[in-house]
């Protein structure tokens, strides 16, 4: 179980940030889990470079793969905001393959693995029977902080109210005044920048591979589906959910762990097709 939850506030960095541009500009970024893969190449690089501190690396990932995100964004995905989902997939995976292969070529094909910070190498201890290692606990915490983080930012501030209100209708909050492009490149910057820093913090987990973000962006839809595109309540719970499945799967029956996830997301789209917190309604 404490694998499956540290899974699941690994999904759930990715997952929030394709809430986030979904529930507010509409588009379905499938590359978002190329730009999470592009932050834990960053941050391993910034590791293992003379400077050599991981924290650096974790901000310096968050900024880098949020400037790749705007340009793609002011360069691409803003002339297709009101063209069918269809094509709005096709260019992101687009830059999937094209990113793929540029990571591929700079730092080929092996996977990269780093070690947890110093200042997190030690175990937590519950019990006599149970322990959690500590950065694993600094992660799920992170995730915890990011929704509380993003519910206060929306909820309490004015440029919160001013992201809502152009999320629920662009067209007057434009005559309104509101610069809606930039606010639009903002809000994508943002959720490019949880990419990053989900993809740094998850290196010390699991391997880095340049296939990274197929398999990130898979389970990540998966989440978003179960829990309601746009809805980061539905995010957390269904990246948690999704990282129990994973986990404890596997103890039912042999490969089970990379199954129910998607037995899982059939059951709510038969019988909840909107998620289970009602999408960008919630």
């Amino acid at each position: 179980m404490i694998t499956g939850i540290s899974i699941g506030s690994r999904l759930f960095l990715v997952a929030v940030g394709l809430s986030l541009i979904f529930g507010v500009l509409e588009i379905l970024n499938f590359a978002h889990g190329v730009l999470f893969m592009l932050g834990a190449y960053v941050g391993i690089v910034t590791i293992e470079s003379a400077v050599g501190n991981f924290w650096l690396g974790v901000v310096l990932a968050g900024l880098a793969v949020g400037v790749i995100g705007v340009a793609l964004e002011m360069g691409f995905i803003r002339r297709i905001y009101d063209r069918p989902e269809l094509d709005q997939l096709l260019l992101t995976f687009a830059f999937v393959l094209i990113l793929t292969d540029v990571v591929r070529t700079v730092f080929g094909s092996g996977s990269r693995a780093i070690s947890e910070p110093a200042l997190l190498s030690f175990t937590i201890d519950f019990t006599d029977s149970l322990a959690i290692p500590a950065y694993r606990g600094f992660v799920i915490l992170m995730s915890v902080v990011v929704l509380a983080g993003l519910f206060v930012v929306l909820r309490t501030t004015n440029i919160g109210r001013v992201v809502r209100a152009t999320s629920s209708d662009r067209d007057m909050a434009q005559l309104l005044g509101i610069n809606v492009p930039r606010l639009y490149t903002g809000v994508f910057f943002v959720g490019c920048v949880l990419a990053g820093i989900g993809g740094a913090l998850a290196a010390p987990l699991q391997s880095v591979t340049p296939e990274l973000g197929n398999q990130v962006i898979i389970n990540a839809f998966i989440v978003v589906v179960i829990g309601g595109l746009g809805s980061f309540t539905g995010a957390f719970v269904g990246a948690y959910l999704i990282g129990l499945l994973i986990a404890l799967g596997s103890l039912v029956i042999a490969g089970a762990g990379e199954l129910f996830p998607f037995i899982a997301m059939i059951l709510v789209l038969l019988l909840k097709p909107e998620g289970l917190f009602e999408g960008a309604n919630a």
